[in-house]
C-alpha cells in the first residue's frame, strides 16, 4: 500500500464492518444504496490481503448503472427492475475487483442518470452532509455521500452533463470526469452515447487518479508537469451565479496567483460555438433511442420528470439531430485548438446546492437543474477532461472546476493536485 492512502488490506476488514454497519443503521445514510454487497465485499477483504497494488483494500461504492455480477442493472429506475441479472462485471469494475478493490455496495442515483439534483421518487433521495435539507447533486447522488460520510474510499460513477462533478461539488469531495474514450463504456447502462464518461469521486486528486488508472488500464507514468497557466473564461461560468461562489472563487483566484500560478482572464472564442450545441438534443434523443420499449410502454413506471425529458426528442428531426452532431464537432475542433494546453478554472456550479422543497416545483426544478448542469456540460460537449475540486470559504462547501482538452487527462491531474494544495 503507498503511504499516501488511507486504506490498506489488514484493515480492510474492520473498516467494511463498520461500513455496512452504518450504511444499514445510520439515519444519515438512509438512501444511499439501492443494496449493500456483504457476502462479496467479505471475499473481497481475503483476495485484498493477496495483492500489492496500492488499491487492495479500498472500499468501493458502484453506481446502480453499471453490471456487477449476479445483480440486475437497474439505473434506479422501475423499469429494468425485472432484467435478469448480470452475468459479469463490466469491465471497469472488474478491473477495480482484481486490484483489491472492496465493494460494498450498489449506490442511488437520478433515475437513468438523467438530472443534476439528485433526487430519485421510487428509492429516496440520498442526505447531503454538507448541506443538511438540499440536493446532493447528481446523478451520482449515492455515490458522492457514500464518500462523503466516509462509508466508502472510492465511488464509481458517470458523467453525461457533470454527474459526477455537481455531486461532488455539493457534497465538498472531488470528482473526475476523464476522456470519454479512455474507460470502457461495455457493461454501463447508457444515457448519451455522445456525452456519457465513467469515472471516479473520492476525497482526494491522487485517489481519483488511481481509481481512473486502474478503470481505464493506464499505468502509472513518470509525473507529468503541471500546466502552470490558468484561463478564467469571462464569458463562461459566472452568470447567474450565487454571491457566496463568486466571492469564493476569486479568493481561490488570489490565493493559486500568490502561490504562483499564472492565471490568465480571458474571453473563449469558442463559447460562441458551445451556446450553438444544445446538449439536450443529444440525451434526449440518444436515451430514447436505448430504452424506447419502456417509455412507450410504461411511462407511469418512470420518474415523471425523466419522463419529460425524454419526451422532447419528439420535438426534433433527424435533421436537427444531425446538425448539432455537427456543430458539436466543429466546437470541439476549435475547443482544442483555442485552449491548447491551457487549462480552464471555473467555479463547478453557479449555485450552492437547493433545498430539496425547492424543487417541487417543476419550473423551478427545471432551471436550477439547468444551471448546475451548464458549467460542467461545457467539458462532455467538448470531449475534454474535468475535475472537481472541494474549497471552504466563510464556512461555505465550494467547489472549483477544471476542464483540460480531450486526452490530457494526466496533465490535468498533476494540474489538479497542484491546485488542491492551495486550497
Amino acid at each position: 500500500m503507498s503511504a499516501s492512502f488511507a486504506w490498506a488490506p489488514e484493515t480492510a476488514g474492520k473498516r467494511l464492518k463498520t461500513a455496512l454497519e452504518r450504511a444499514a443503521g445510520d439515519d444519515a445514510a438512509k438512501y444511499v444504496f439501492l443494496k449493500l454487497l456483504p457476502d462479496r465485499a467479505r471475499k473481497q477483504v481475503t483476495q485484498a490481503g493477496k495483492t500489492d497494488h496500492p488499491l487492495a483494500g479500498a472500499l468501493i461504492s458502484v453506481k446502480a448503472l453499471f453490471d456487477v455480477e449476479n445483480e440486475t442493472t437497474t439505473s434506479a429506475t422501475r423499469v429494468l427492475v425485472e432484467d435478469p441479472p448480470a452475468t459479469s462485471d463490466a469491465p471497469a469494475i472488474a478491473r477495480l475487483a482484481a486490484a483489491g478493490g472492496i465493494f460494498v455496495g450498489l449506490t442511488n442515483m437520478s433515475e437513468f442518470a438523467y438530472s443534476g439534483m439528485g433526487l430519485n421518487p421510487h428509492y429516496g433521495t440520498p442526505r447531503n452532509p454538507a448541506y443538511p435539507g438540499c440536493a446532493p447533486g447528481g446523478s451520482t447522488s449515492g455515490g458522492a455521500v457514500s464518500v462523503a460520510l466516509g462509508l466508502c474510499d472510492i465511488a464509481i460513477g458517470s458523467d453525461t452533463g457533470g454527474s459526477l462533478r455537481i455531486p461532488a461539488a455539493f457534497t465538498g469531495i472531488t470528482g473526475f470526469k476523464p476522456t470519454q474514450g479512455s474507460v470502457s463504456m461495455e457493461g454501463g447502462k447508457p444515457l448519451s452515447d455522445s456525452l456519457d464518461s465513467f469515472g471516479p469521486m473520492a476525497r482526494t486528486v491522487a485517489e481519483c487518479e488511481l481509481a481512473w488508472q486502474v478503470m481505464s488500464g493506464t499505468p502509472a507514468s513518470p509525473a507529468p508537469t503541471a500546466p502552470r497557466r490558468l484561463v478564467v473564461p469571462l464569458n463562461f461560468g459566472l452568470s447567474e451565479a450565487d454571491t457566496e461562489v463568486i466571492t469564493g472563487f476569486n479568493a481561490i483566484v488570489r490565493n493559486l496567483r500568490s502561490a504562483g500560478l499564472e492565471i490568465v482572464e480571458k474571453e473563449l472564442a469558442s463559447i460562441a460555438q458551445y451556446e450553438s450545441v444544445p446538449p439536450w438534443h443529444m440525451t434526449s434523443v440518444e436515451s430514447r433511442a436505448h430504452y424506447e420499449p419502456h417509455f412507450q410502454a410504461s411511462p407511469d413506471q418512470f420518474d415523471r420528470r425523466v419522463h419529460a425529458r425524454m419526451a422532447l426528442a419528439d420535438k426534433l428531426s433527424a435533421i436537427e439531430y444531425r446538425r448539432t452532431l455537427n456543430r458539436r464537432a466543429e466546437f470541439i475542433a476549435s475547443f482544442r485548438k483555442e485552449l491548447g494546453n491551457d487549462v480552464l478554472l471555473m467555479p463547478t456550479t453557479p449555485k450552492l446546492p437547493p433545498r430539496i422543497e425547492d424543487l417541487a416545483d417543476d419550473e423551478e426544478f427545471n432551471r436550477l437543474n439547468l444551471l448546475a448542469l451548464r458549467n460542467p456540460s461545457l467539458a462532455n460537449v467538448a470531449d475534454a477532461c474535468s475535475i472537481a475540486l472541494p474549497y471552504q470559504h466563510d464556512g461555505k462547501t465550494l467547489s472549483a472546476m477544471l476542464v483540460a482538452g480531450g486526452e490530457r487527462d494526466d496533465d490535468l491531474l498533476a494540474c489538479a493536485k497542484a491546485v488542491e494544495a492551495v486550497l
